[in-house]
């Protein structure tokens, strides 16, 4: 398999990697990796752990992807040393296309300095599309993937004329209409364009529009999307359908995250922190059916750096009208956790493809804060939907 990661030299990306090549040299094992459980042993007839690497970035691209895991490491330490070292060879190897930024939000403009960006060669909308395109076929086959996983975008004015159709978005293109489009869009268009499965795994819109969503359906492609459920979110998921279980009223939910990296950076800008905040916020209502008082705050620690911390504090009501409360704290290294989801999803989709599925692929909602076309947050009962929909594959 091949798998194109737009934002290919963040951490989440660059750790994805590492992983797998890891994996594949003996040098670690599959802990954290949904697809390696043994209720999906056949996933490996359709889409082996084994991957190519490619993919977009709009920074240091002058350096491959060796020098960019080292300066992450150097920040993080976030993984034995020495897999990087015993790693250096095949790393060293990958270099990513230059991207684009479009509408990317203050927060990436500011803290991404200095940019290498498509657009700043001044190029329009149609030409863009055409470079993008002309990276992602020249490294593409029929078994390929692609998953945006670059930083967060802020949430554009939803567009009727250009969003609700793919004519519209299509034409929008042509016109030049940088305004309405965003990179995220550009990534999904042209991914599905091609025949390859898309995934969104960051807030932002993505293949999120009537527009791409119509594309996929005319191509024949999966998508899914969006936000990867990895922390907070996913305790969340987990925990809130107990308080449903037991009938007990949740009265308040206040989660406060703290972190630091790049990641931190861009969310310390409100226009990028918003579409977070509403993809983590929206889930407990969700689940519980009705919407107790929430809090939901992001804040940017940089002594951090990769290590995201999150404090919940639950108010709840139980047998005879009486308050109690309940205490979590999440600590985690956020790439460890996102990066295996990463190849993942890339597993599922190319087995969703190799089936003949086309258009969003709600069952993968498991992995998502955000899933497209369905209800269902309850992390239990998704997961037992992604059970069930692999075994109708499969068997």
């Amino acid at each position: 398999m091949k798998l194109w990661l737009f934002g290919i030299y963040g951490i989440v990306g660059s750790t994805a990697i590492v992983g797998e090549r890891a994996i594949r040299k003996g040098l670690s094992d599959t802990t954290g990796l949904v697809s390696e459980l043994p209720e999906f042993e056949k996933l490996k007839d359709y889409a082996p752990l084994e991957f190519e690497f490619g993919g977009h970035d709009i920074r240091s691209l002058d350096k491959n992807l060796y020098q960019i895991v080292e300066e992450h490491w150097e920040l993080n330490q976030h993984f034995d040393y020495r897999i990087l070292l015993k790693l250096k060879e095949d790393l060293e190897k990958i270099r990513a296309k230059k991207g684009t930024a479009l509408n990317c939000g203050e927060g990436v403009l500011e803290e991404l300095k200095p940019l290498q960006t498509l657009e700043e060669e001044g190029l329009t909308l149609s030409q863009i599309v055409e470079r993008l395109e002309k990276d992602l076929l020249e490294f593409a086959d029929n078994e390929t993937v692609a998953i945006n996983v670059a930083s967060t975008e802020p949430t554009l004015p939803y567009d009727e004329e250009v969003h609700g159709s793919l004519e519209g978005f299509e034409r929008a293109i042509k016109e030049n209409r940088k305004d309405k489009i965003s990179a995220s869009m550009l990534y999904a268009y042209v991914s599905l364009k091609n025949g390859i499965p898309f995934a969104n795994f960051t807030p932002s819109v993505g293949s999120d529009i009537a527009a791409l969503k119509e594309l996929a359906l005319k191509v024949g492609v999966p998508h899914a999307g969006n936000d990867g459920k990895t922390g907070e979110t996913l305790v969340k998921t987990t925990l809130a359908p107990m308080f449903r279980y037991r009938n007990l009223r949740v009265l308040g939910w206040m989660g406060y995250n703290i972190l630091g990296d790049l990641d931190g950076k861009v969310l310390a800008h409100e226009q990028n922190k918003r579409s977070k905040i509403v993809s983590k916020d929206k889930v407990v209502g969700k689940i519980l059916g009705y919407f107790p008082y929430t809090i939901t705050e992001i804040n940017y620690f940089p002594p951090l750096q990769d290590n995201k911390t999150a404090f919940d504090f639950i108010h709840y009501q139980g047998f005879l009208g009486t308050k109690m409360k309940f205490y979590f704290i999440w600590d985690a290294i956020d790439a460890i956790v996102a990066a295996p989801l990463v190849l993942d999803i890339a597993r599922f989709l190319m087995l969703a493809k190799k089936k003949g599925q086309k258009g969003v692929v709600k069952e993968l909602a498991f992995f998502f804060k955000s899933p497209m076309e369905t209800e269902e947050y309850n992390t239990h009962r998704q997961y037992e939907i992604l059970k069930e929909w692999f075994q109708s594959l499969v068997s």
